[in-house]
C-alpha cells in the first residue's frame, strides 16, 4: 500500500510538472473563472415528454493552449460537475446529481479525472481550427474532433460524444420508457489568463 501511495504521488507530481512546463514553454493558461464547459444531455423514449433534458456545468480545473504550438489541454474534476436544470425541483435536481456522480454513471469518486489533450490542430480559416485529440472520461480514452472559433479573445466550440464509447450506460427509468440519449453535446467557451 505504501509503494502504491508513493507511485500515485510521483504520478501526480509528474502531471503538475508537465502542466507547468507547458505553460513555461509559451502556452497560455486557461482562466477557470472566466471559462465555461457545459454538457447537454437529451432525453428519448416513448414517454420522453415526462422526462427532463439536463444541462450540466463542468468547471475547468486547469488547462493551457497555444496558437503558436497548435496545442490545447483541459482538465476537469468530475466530482465538481453540477446539474443546472432550472425546470425541476431542488429535490429532483439533487437526485439527478447523485445518480450522475454515483457508481451507475460517472463513478466520480473512483474516476474523477476528465482530460482532453490535443494531438493534431489544423487551421481551417482565420481564427478557426479543427482540433483532434484524446478525451479521457470514466477511465477510458477515445479520440474526438472539435471545431474551434476565436472571437474577442474567446475560443468557442462544441462536440458530440457517445456515452457508451466511454463505458457509460445511459440512464433509463420506467423500464426504458424514459431514457437519456447515448449522444451528449459538450460546449465550451475558453478564455486565457
Amino acid at each position: 500500500m505504501k509503494a502504491r501511495s508513493i507511485l500515485m504521488l510521483a504520478f501526480a507530481l509528474a502531471c503538475v510538472g508537465a502542466y507547468h512546463q507547458a505553460v513555461a514553454a509559451g502556452a497560455t493558461p486557461i482562466d477557470p473563472a472566466k471559462s465555461t464547459l457545459t454538457i447537454h444531455v437529451m432525453k428519448s423514449g416513448f414517454f420522453s415528454a415526462f422526462g427532463h433534458e439536463h444541462e450540466i456545468s463542468a468547471p475547468i480545473r486547469r488547462g493551457s493552449f497555444s496558437e503558436d504550438a497548435l496545442s490545447v489541454e483541459v482538465e476537469v474534476d468530475s466530482r465538481n460537475l453540477r446539474v443546472d436544470d432550472k425546470d425541476i425541483s431542488d429535490k429532483d435536481r439533487q437526485e439527478v446529481q447523485s445518480r450522475m456522480l454515483g457508481p451507475d454513471v460517472l463513478d466520480s469518486e473512483k474516476l474523477p479525472d476528465i482530460r482532453f489533450r490535443s494531438t493534431v490542430v489544423d487551421r481551417i480559416g482565420k481564427d478557426e481550427w479543427s482540433v483532434r485529440g484524446d478525451l479521457t472520461l470514466h477511465g477510458q480514452t477515445r479520440p474526438v474532433t472539435i471545431k474551434v472559433q476565436k472571437a474577442g479573445g474567446h475560443y468557442r466550440g462544441a462536440t458530440e460524444i457517445k456515452q457508451k464509447d466511454f463505458g457509460i450506460t445511459p440512464t433509463t427509468i420506467a423500464g426504458g420508457a424514459v431514457k437519456v440519449k447515448n449522444e451528449v453535446k459538450i460546449e465550451f467557451d475558453i478564455v486565457g489568463k
